[in-house]
Parts: structure tokens; sequence; C-alpha cells
């Protein structure tokens, strides 16, 4: 537990802020934007959240790229005790009373639990999911592992997959088994605007990924090349040995 700990408190130090810092806020904003509802058709229906979706997957494909799957898992948890903590602030603010009418701001920033437990289940699980396939793709290219293909090829397999896994617990969670329980039968998804919907948002995720990706092989190049994390490499390695 302490070498846990110990590794966590080095990790979040040797990841650069502003990777961190778009990393986080991009989690905390999905969750807001997935109040709405964008598009929706009989055969499709998307919230907002997905507008955003790309840039934690992308943050997470870059540290897990670099540092591990257990280091992109880490980041996952510690966007989820953050996260977490906004909402427990929106709820505050948004329940304070006032004189004007801010009827608007609360039912946004107050949020509906079940949406924004959904929201947080979702993106930790497919989180964890990601990383997982990432490192696995990324096995297969033993060659030339840290090559454009291989980043590209790990990035794009696992960003498809795992958007598809938050799109559709999302989704199932909220508009299939919550809203029709609290907002009536007027707000179910049937199963085929979940599972296009989260068909369609992996793919429109994907293409962002695409667009968006040669600058996270950026990144990781220049991190490599300034040699950013190792302190927390060198622990890593102690640790190994002392096992």
């Amino acid at each position: 537990m302490k070498k846990f700990f110990v590794s966590f408190h080095l990790l979040l130090h040797s990841i650069p802020s502003p990777l961190v810092a778009f990393f986080t806020l991009s989690v905390v904003l999905m969750n807001l934007l997935a109040n709405k509802t964008i598009l929706s058709l009989d055969w499709l229906a998307l919230d907002g959240g997905f507008l955003l979706s790309f840039v934690p997957f992308l943050c997470m494909d870059i540290v897990t790229k670099y540092y591990g799957q257990d280091a992109g898992d880490k980041l996952n948890v510690f966007a989820l005790f953050v996260n977490l903590f906004c909402v427990l602030v929106f709820y505050v603010a948004s329940s304070i009373p006032t004189q004007d009418d801010y009827s608007a701001f609360n039912s946004i920033f107050g949020g509906t639990w079940f949406i924004l437990m959904d929201s947080m289940i979702a993106f930790v699980a497919s989180g964890f999911f990601n990383n997982a396939l990432n490192t696995v793709v990324g096995k297969m290219f033993k060659k030339n592992p840290d090559g454009g293909a291989a980043f590209f090829v790990r990035s794009y397999v696992s960003t498809f997959f795992g958007q598809y896994v938050d799109n559709f617990l999302f989704s199932f969670l909220t508009f299939y088994v919550f809203a029709p329980i609290f907002w009536g039968e007027g707000a179910r998804w049937n199963m085929v605007q979940i599972l296009m919907g989260a068909l369609t948002g992996a793919l429109a995720e994907l293409l962002m990924e695409v667009f968006f990706s040669p600058i996270g092989l950026f990144v990781v190049r220049r991190w490599k090349k300034e040699g950013v994390g190792k302190e927390y490499f060198e622990a890593m390695a102690s640790f190994k040995e002392a096992k």
C-alpha cells in the first residue's frame, strides 16, 4: 500500500501539468455536457459529452504509452476523485438559496444524480478497458514499439473500442434504465438508438483521435527526448527489484 501511494505521488509529479489539467478538466466538463441530448432520431441519439470525450482518451493513450498501463489507470482514478469533488462543489453551489431565479444554473450544475453516477461508471470502466487494450496492441509491435505506426494503431484501436464501451454504458444506464423511471417513458432511448449512438459516437471520436493523435506522438517523443519522468521510472524499477 505504501508503495502504491508513493508511486501515485511520483506519477502525479512526473506527468507534465498541462496534460493532467486537460485530462481532468475534460472529464469534469463531459459530465456537464452529458445533461443535454444534442441529437435524437428514431435510430440515433447523442448527448453533448461526446464533443469532448476524445480528449481524455488521447491523454490516457499518451500516458499509457509513455508510463505504462498502471500509470494510465492511476490517472483515470485521479480524474474520478477530482470529478467527485467538483460534483460536490457544484451541488452545494446549486443548493444555496437565493432571491434571484437561478433555476437554469441549478439544474445544470446541480446535475441529476443518476447522470453523474452513470457518467463516472462509464468513464472509469472504459478508461481501464482503453488502457489495457492500448497496452495489448502495443505489444504486437515488437520490432519498433516506439514508432509512429505503433502509436497510431494502438491509439486508434483502443480509442474506438474504449469509446464504444463508454458511450454504450452511459446511454444504457441513463436513458434505458434510470431516465424512464424518473423522467417518464418519453425519455427512454430504444436499444437501436443506444447501439447506434455508441457506434456513431465512437466513430466520430475516432476521427478526432486520428486528427489529434500526431500531437500525442509529438508529446511522447518530446518527453522521451527531455527525459521526463526519470524519477518515476527509477522508483518503479527499484520496487520491482525489491520484490
